[in-house]
């Protein structure tokens, strides 16, 4: 008999592609027959190794080795001969559509995912804005999956699970604990902290842990970092024994960590020490809290069940780039007639001042990670 195999196609930046872990896992889980293969970049690769024993990653570098119409066809081929059953594309851009014409035309299930461009497009207008949600991304992902026979039902918690049982997830002693979470296993969702360099553990029981993320891929979702800065300095105030780790790479991250390490010692630089997207969700697995922008690191720490405190400028958590199971309480903005103005956050701020960030008050930031921190001790 013929399993079905399904080929789940998603690339693009990190914090998309982590959005479909929850979705993967799920699926993974309540078709435990099927076969499942996510296309991606190989920089996301640790995301998919050890989710699910019927859950296979594949890589394609787009841009290099297949790149343009003729890469295209090359890694319609080397697709072709895995055998696939149902082709998903959770992406839809003009490299998955070119392959989904393929796979049309070789008469496949082949669905692909709504952007709900329309609605998006309202949600940013200056002159018929319409403010309401729209659907989440992995709302839009489980869609698809539902049109090609195969709907399915949330029931992923973190990456990171204790479960005592072999099956059916498969457990992964090298990296301190099986994937995938569920609610009547799990008790600490956390990774094994021995797998990282010294200087992060043990954790101490009287110790605060907080990861910040300040920046990300566009202006318009950065809080300034003399006020981010002022953020840090209220909480290393607050929290004298607090350890402050301070997330991403980048011209930005260069330029100001390592004067704000030299300032306050309980600051330290994540990316002088962990090289790996995975000891990257292990850390963040035992903060008390993290402090992001609407970007990736968001989507990471939403995946091992780390409480997120999001920053939203530009953009907006209407257009459905929420972190995965974060309440809508922990997300900070300012109510504004232009807001939000942009999706991605990559358009020029029309009134020239990025109010929206700028007029946040650190004082209300701090309150927010003071509350989420506190919540964890009752």
């Amino acid at each position: 008999m013929k399993h079905d195999h399904i080929l789940i196609i998603r690339f693009s930046a990190l914090g998309d592609v982590a959005m479909t872990v929850p979705v993967v896992y799920s699926l993974a889980r309540q078709y435990p027959d099927t076969r499942i293969t996510v296309l991606s970049r190989p920089y996301v690769r640790q995301l998919f190794e050890d989710l699910a024993p019927n859950v296979n990653f594949m890589e394609a570098d787009i841009k290099r080795e297949y790149r343009g119409v003729k890469g295209l066809n090359a890694l319609y081929r080397r697709l072709v001969a895995k055998q696939f059953t149902h082709i998903a594309d959770l992406h839809n851009v003009l490299r998955s559509e070119y392959l989904r014409m393929r796979f049309n035309l070789g008469r496949y299930r082949v669905e692909h995912i709504n952007k709900n461009r329309k609605g998006k497009r309202r949600l940013v207008s200056q002159k018929n804005k319409k403010l309401e949600p729209l659907p989440t991304s992995i709302q839009c992902y489980m869609d698809v999956l539902e049109r090609l026979g195969f709907p399915v039902k949330l029931e992923f918690k973190s990456i990171f699970a204790t479960d005592p049982s072999p099956s059916p997830l498969l457990a992964s002693p090298d990296r301190g604990g099986t994937w995938g979470g569920r609610d009547d296993i799990q008790t600490h969702p956390t990774g094994n902290i021995n797998l990282l360099p010294a200087i992060f553990g043990p954790k101490k029981s009287f110790e605060q842990w907080i990861g910040i993320a300040p920046f990300a891929a566009h202006q318009g979702k950065i809080y300034p970092t003399e006020q981010m800065f002022d953020v840090i300095c209220q909480l290393a105030e607050k929290y004298p024994q607090a350890r402050i780790f301070l997330f991403g790479r980048g011209t930005k991250e260069d330029e100001h960590f390592p004067k704000w390490c030299q300032q306050l010692p309980q600051c330290i630089n994540v990316g002088w020490h962990l090289e790996t997207i995975y000891e990257e969700l292990i850390l963040m697995s035992h903060l008390d809290v993290m402090l992001t922008m609407d970007s990736a690191n968001m989507h990471l720490a939403s995946l091992v069940a780390t409480p997120v405190v999001c920053v939203w400028g530009a953009t907006h958590p209407y257009a459905g780039f929420m972190g995965y199971n974060q309440p809508y309480d922990n997300n900070i903005q300012l109510d504004m007639p232009c807001r939000p103005c942009s999706i991605f956050g990559n358009k020029p701020c029309m009134r020239g001042d990025y109010a929206c960030m700028y007029d946040i008050k650190p004082e209300v930031i701090v309150e927010k990670i003071i509350a989420r921190i506190e919540e964890l001790k009752n």
